[in-house]
């Protein structure tokens, strides 16, 4: 049975990562010339290929180690993309009030982790342990007023916020994925040197 694994893939594979978010629309050409756009995915995928990360016999040994481990496509796991891991620009700290997650209404307390792109949000579900800061109308929490799930990105907090209050986050984030072969192609291209063929990644949408 599949499932996902709570574990990361090494950073240095990461590291040497390509790839990102795909969009799949749907184009009718009409007979005027005009187009009918449409799409069926109510959010991106994301696509990676770290093949190009493994340069020596070693880490070509842990890329196949973590291949065997995971079962190949079977099971899910963690991956620090590289271009897109932080609730704020690649350069900058993550601070309390980077993500607006919610409103309070004097009732709720528990509010799911996400990260606008324009008008676009995506829900984070996969948030680095220790890294999410969270405000309440611009004060930020001490770390015994809230807790956070790293499993599914949801916040909670201690006490509701009250009517209208602004719930703001800031952390860090992995994307849940899993490998997209059947088969991990190794080459040896000189002494105790070789690297991955190929060896893409997909987003998993939990």
């Amino acid at each position: 049975m599949s499932a996902f694994h709570e574990v990361s893939l090494p950073l240095p594979f990461a590291l040497g990562a390509s790839g990102g978010p795909e969009r799949r629309v749907d184009i009718v050409t009409l007979g005027s010339g005009r187009e009918a756009r449409n799409t069926p995915w109510a959010h991106g995928r994301r696509r990676y290929d770290i093949g190009g990360a493994a340069r020596t016999l070693d880490e070509l040994h842990d890329l196949l180690a973590f291949f065997e481990a995971r079962r190949g496509k079977l099971h899910g796991f963690r991956f620090r993309d590289p271009f897109d891991c932080k609730s704020c620009a690649p350069s900058a700290a993550p601070a309390p009030d980077d993500q607006q997650i919610g409103l309070g209404d004097g009732e709720t307390s528990a509010f799911q982790l996400i990260k606008a792109y324009g008008d676009y949000a995506r829900a984070i579900s996969k948030p680095v342990e220790g890294s999410v800061r969270v405000a309440v109308d611009g004060a930020e929490l001490d770390a015994g007023a809230f807790s956070v799930s790293s499993i599914t990105g949801v916040v909670t907090l201690a006490a509701a916020p009250s009517a209208d209050a602004v719930i703001t986050a800031g952390f860090l984030f992995d994307t849940p994925v899993r490998f997209d072969i059947d088969r991990l192609e190794l080459s040896l291209d000189g002494f105790g040197a070789g690297r991955a063929l190929s060896a893409p990644l997909v987003e998993i949408l939990l």
